[in-house]
């Protein structure tokens, strides 16, 4: 490890430090268990933004078989790259850091500026594999988590704003329970400057209202899009004007955060 990469024994602890991590949610991201996953997402070195303040848009799409034989790979690719031109096409861009990690753990690209951003195509997005919703979250919200505390640590503000996708509940989870997420989600979403949202692609017989709930996701951050491209598409598109809204500065972030997406 160079000696520019950071510990997160050591974030983690200033996050509960300053108040932002509850035991539960330090117990969840063991980082013994997932330190190296969290740490693969982590990307560009604070030292090397020099934006005078951060948005996070960090991105999870499902990459489990049934995307595939419901026939929907395309609109998940599409959807990703969607919000990847209606990001850029912002004055914010510059302040901007993305990260894609798939359902499965397959890192696309760890946090980089918008322009060094990987477009998803058949090449490196083939749906194929489970569902292990609670694990890979924990890791997801665990790297947002640690990023966001790197700049805070640095006295660089920063905003966040995660998606979540699924076309299923969980199924393959070893390490973590709906009830781990919840905590960090909880503990993220009091701070105020985390906007958590999570999409359920239909698939006739998941409650994703109740899935998202349970991993303590607020309602008002929930899309649930019909299996059509069409569908996938536009919830895609509410998402990009969401992060376009809460990349305009923190008025325009905690207006988002708290009307969701209807706000």
């Amino acid at each position: 490890m160079s000696q520019n990469t950071p510990n997160l024994n050591n974030l983690f602890q200033s996050a509960q430090d300053d108040g932002l991590l509850s035991n539960a949610s330090m117990q969840a991201l063991n980082v013994l268990d997932i330190g190296a996953e969290i740490q693969a997402g982590l990307g560009i070195n604070v030292d090397d933004v020099t934006a005078s303040e951060v948005v996070l848009v960090t991105i999870m799409p499902d990459d489990s078989g049934s995307i595939r034989f419901g026939g929907n790979s395309q609109a998940v690719r599409g959807g990703h790259n969607a919000v990847l031109d209606a990001l850029g096409s912002t004055q914010q861009q510059d302040s901007i850091l993305i990260h894609t990690r798939y359902l499965n753990g397959f890192v696309l690209y760890p946090y980089c500026p918008l322009s060094q951003a990987v477009r998803m195509d058949p090449k490196n997005y083939n749906p194929n594999q489970g569902t292990p919703l609670y694990d890979q979250t924990v890791v997801l919200l665990g790297t947002v988590l640690a990023k966001a505390q790197e700049f805070e640590d640095n006295g660089v503000p920063v905003r966040t704003i995660t998606l979540i996708i699924t076309d299923g509940a969980d199924e393959h989870s070893r390490r973590s329970q709906a009830k781990d997420v919840s905590a960090i989600a909880k503990d993220m979403l009091r701070a105020e400057n985390h906007i958590i949202a999570a999409m359920g692609i239909d698939d006739e017989c998941t409650n994703f209202q109740k899935v998202f709930q349970e991993m303590g996701i607020r309602d008002e951050w929930i899309l649930t899009p019909g299996k059509s491209e069409k569908e996938i598409r536009q919830a895609f598109q509410v998402f990009s004007q969401s992060a376009v809204q809460a990349s305009q500065g923190a008025g325009s972030f905690s207006q988002s955060s708290l009307g969701g997406f209807g706000g």
